[in-house]
């Protein structure tokens, strides 16, 4: 997992926010940002205690929550929702509905995707295996399970729909890898929260492409050391492209997280 430690050092950012030309524009894509879905039924479980230790280190790979800014207001997607991790970093409102362990009033609370929950085929899809395809499902942090329901419910219906993420501080690229091979988390992604694609940059090279990986990481096969590094990324979802120049100094490190103060809006 990426190390803690953040650095921010930027010579300049650019936002260029696009309707993708050809692509999105052709089908008649227009207003930019993320705009929120209707509201959609499925159901909600938890899983870890009051801590949300268990929630720590998710197939996102965004590593310590609290550290990176997503806190306890996560959940684990069913395969449908975490779409092979393209789900990663998305923001979701939910509400408890039509249960007797729903909170008076029935609260809406907001969450990210931070983890996967993975199918348990030897239980019923009804009966166990909540997150079994087809099945609509987040496996919550407990104490984000608390403001919409009591826990000891269980398993509730709720309505939920995507919204908008609100992140502060800019994203964060926290490097893994080798001399030959850049591994990237990407986190703090506002606006939709997503990526579809990913390029890198050095000073001595023109624009990489990058590979998914898993989760919220992309990987270059690439000698990249010695160069300051830049990155380009499209949203999954607004298709809104983001290009970040001189995120890391030509001295980057492995092991090291840094900051372009620009995001998706």
């Amino acid at each position: 997992m990426a190390s803690n430690m953040r650095l921010s050092w930027c010579l300049g950012f650019f936002l260029v926010l696009a309707a993708v030309v050809g692509g999105a524009a052709a089908a008649g894509y227009s207003a930019p940002g993320f705009q929120p879905t209707p509201w959609k039924q499925a159901y909600a479980t938890f899983y870890g205690d009051e801590t949300a230790s268990a929630t720590m280190g998710g197939a996102c790979g965004y590593g310590n929550l609290f550290n990176t800014g997503y806190g306890t207001d996560t959940a684990a997607l069913s395969s449908v929702l975490f779409n092979n991790g393209y789900g990663c970093g998305q923001c979701f409102q939910l509400q408890c509905v039509k249960s007797k362990w729903c909170n008076k009033g029935s609260p809406i609370t907001t969450l990210t995707a931070t983890n996967l929950c993975p199918p348990n085929w030897s239980e019923d899809s009804n009966n166990g295996g909540w997150c079994n395809p087809p099945r609509t499902h987040f496996d919550m942090a407990k104490p984000a399970f608390m403001k919409i329901a009591q826990w000891n419910g269980g398993i509730v219906p709720v309505m939920f729909r995507r919204v908008a993420c609100a992140r502060k501080g800019g994203i964060r690229f926290s490097f893994q890898g080798n001399g030959y091979w850049l591994l990237v988390y990407v986190m703090n992604v506002g606006g939709s929260g997503d990526i579809a694609n990913m390029w890198v940059k050095g000073t001595k090279t023109g624009w990489i492409s990058m590979s998914h990986n898993w989760g919220a990481s992309y990987q270059a096969f690439a000698t990249l050391g010695g160069q300051a590094l830049s990155f380009k990324i499209i949203s999954y979802t607004s298709h809104q492209t983001l290009i970040a120049n001189n995120v890391a100094p030509a001295s980057w490190q492995v092991g090291m997280t840094y900051t372009a103060n620009v995001n998706f809006t």
